[in-house]
């Protein structure tokens, strides 16, 4: 058509492509400025530039074509049923998995080759092997997977990688080199090929011969929970002599954590088991959200075709008790590698709020407490007046923090389950100081835009119709809601199918309603999102940018006229275009302790937010 830019004509290219690669006409593209990722057959891939760069033409082709690939060649439930349960293992079978099915494209087809090639330097670029100075820095899964692809492709190793490489190439071709040649024969059968992969694992000492999950230490890891929380400030050293937490040691803030690598995508797997459609449960009644018009700032041009269909919901509203308990149980054995982290972290933000509520001493009174530096005045002179001290509290203004988790498909996997464990400490820290804390998620409850899409097209697709998908908010914990009544909540985060889109602008005038109505003097907002918001379904019918702009507006307005204090943590995707107080972490573990430092920031800065 005459009016589609050259963007949108290779948008349908691509999706063409990815479809014949798949084998499947159903798979859509959609354009992304945060991590690529898919879910099914709904692949987003990094946006390119107006003109097209070459370089970035390629990036999105390569990770398309992995996408498409990752459908046709890859069994999911085979996948899973082997998966080792040692998380570094784990990270390594899924890795060299993914250079299986990359590789059977790569093969066969040159144009393929290229373009998977612009997608590994640019994961690679990313890693933490470019920064490595020694081998024990050289994440174990890059380095197998950069080898095999290798041995399957004959694809040197990218450029940005050599030097990590070389400081674990001996010590892994000697140990394992010989299995090389046996996975490249196998390549076409996965079954063989990752009987072959867990041999190599074995012989790596990262995984055992029996590997059967026990699911009984889930549910005693919850009996056992209450006992844990309690010496969760006290306890300086708990946790830290795991050993394979001290393997997994991350760059966590200032530089004293240790983190421990999840098995998110083996509970995924079990999760999906008989789990119940998301895309809208009668049983689960909408219940609108509370959000004025008079709110949104007069000059966003913004809107939202319908909102008939958008829901505010508490967690527990969203699956049954048993259900819950068992997420819960999950989101627990992830605190286990990282508990002495953030019993450290939570003792750090502890400190510095309880210091700002030190008491101090008003001297020179006629009655009080004696002042011993004037104890030599009372001996000598004991009728003599002015000799007490009388103690007074210094103000601290009464706090609400609310914590806004993005809940979009591209959090899925260690992402979320470090924010639900963040969130998890803050609420437990704040609780032991006073403060109030809310802890609310965002996404939608449909992909493809749910009933307010279809309510679009019975009225017959008019033209610039707003937003068009089914907002989800949910409530994980009230801001007067004990810790201990709501943290079984925060289970939910883990649940397959919970992930969706993300429309952030309308969620963060969401959270700041609720902060509004709030009595505390001091009011503050911290957002954890992972990218720009994205609904495929919105953006396909709308102005480009339709999504950002309102975003943008929406934080204008709270950073300028309200007396809100918002802060923002963006995971592995630059949040300082966006907001005014933020910060980029590329590393997820890196979370705890940044939301605690921002947190702490915030409250030692009596002004807060500098406005400029």
């Amino acid at each position: 058509m005459a009016d589609q830019s050259p963007l949108d004509l290779f948008k349908q290219a691509l999706t063409g492509a990815s479809r014949a690669i798949a084998r499947d006409p159903e798979v859509e593209v959609a354009w992304s400025a945060d991590v690529p990722g898919s879910a099914g057959n709904r692949f987003r891939v990094p946006l390119p530039g107006r003109d097209l760069p070459a370089d970035q033409v390629r990036e999105a082709r390569g990770f398309a074509d992995s996408f498409a690939l990752k459908l046709r060649h890859h069994n999911a439930a085979l996948h899973a049923k082997s998966a080792p349960p040692e998380p570094i293992a784990r990270a390594c079978y899924d890795a060299i998995e993914q250079v299986r099915y990359e590789a059977l494209g790569a093969n066969r087809f040159g144009g393929i080759k290229a373009n998977l090639d612009a997608a590994t330097e640019l994961r690679t670029a990313g890693d933490k092997i470019v920064r490595a100075q020694n081998s024990s820095e050289v994440p174990l899964q890059t380095a197998l997977a950069l080898l095999v692809r290798e041995a399957l492709t004959g694809e040197a190793v990218p450029e940005k990688a050599r030097g990590g490489i070389e400081l674990v190439r001996d010590f892994l071709e000697e140990k394992v080199g010989g299995d090389f040649a046996g996975l490249a024969e196998k390549i076409g059968d996965q079954e063989e090929f990752q009987k072959l992969a867990l041999d190599m694992l074995r012989e790596l000492d990262l995984t055992r011969p029996t590997d059967a999950p026990d699911e009984s230490d889930s549910d005693d890891a919850e009996d056992e929970d209450g006992a844990e929380d309690d010496q969760t400030g006290e306890d300086e050293n708990q946790g830290e002599g795991d050993p394979q937490a001290a393997e997994m040691a991350g760059d966590m803030a200032e530089g004293d954590g240790e983190g421990a690598e999840s098995s998110d995508a083996q509970a995924d797997s079990e999760m999906s088991e008989g789990e119940p459609g998301e895309d809208g449960d009668a049983s689960n009644a909408p219940v609108r959200p509370n959000r004025p018009q008079a709110e949104v700032p007069p000059s966003v041009d913004y809107k939202a075709y319908t909102t008939r269909f958008d829901e505010e919901v508490a967690a527990p509203d969203l699956c049954d008790a048993e259900e819950l308990d068992r997420l819960r149980a999950y989101l627990d054995s992830q605190l286990t590698g990282l508990q002495g982290v953030v019993t450290r972290l939570a003792n750090r933000l502890q400190r510095r709020l309880m210091a700002q509520q030190n008491r101090s001493w008003d001297f020179d009174q006629e009655e009080g407490v004696l002042d011993a530096a004037r104890l030599s005045r009372v001996i000598v002179s004991p009728g003599t007046a002015l000799s007490y001290k009388v103690e007074r509290d210094v103000e601290f203004k009464d706090t609400i923090v609310t914590l806004l988790i993005d809940n979009s498909g591209s959090m899925r996997g260690r992402p979320i389950s470090i924010a639900a464990i963040s969130a998890d400490i803050l609420a437990r820290t704040l609780e032991r100081c006073g403060v109030k804390t809310e802890i609310l998620g965002f996404t939608t409850r449909a992909w493809k835009g749910g009933q307010s899409r279809e309510t679009w097209l019975a009225d017959g697709k008019p033209q610039n119709p707003g937003r068009l998908n089914d907002l989800r908010h949910i409530v994980y914990k009230q801001a007067d809601e004990p810790w201990r009544r709501a943290r079984r909540n925060l289970g939910l985060m883990m649940r397959e199918g919970l992930l969706k889109e993300n429309i952030d602008g309308e969620a963060l005038i969401w959270a700041h309603s609720r902060l509004l109505h709030r009595p505390e003097e001091r009011r503050i907002l911290m957002v954890i999102s992972d990218g720009a918001p994205v609904d495929d379904s919105t953006l396909s019918v709308n102005s480009a940018g339709y999504l950002e702009a309102h975003l943008r507006s929406v934080i204008e307005w709270i950073e300028k006229a309200s007396p809100v204090q918002l802060v923002a943590i963006g995971i592995g995707h630059d949040v300082t275009r966006y907001y005014r107080r933020a910060v980029t972490i590329m590393d997820v573990e890196q979370l705890g302790g940044t939301i605690m430092e921002q947190l702490a920031e915030l409250f030692e800065d009596e002004k807060g937010t500098k406005r400029k």
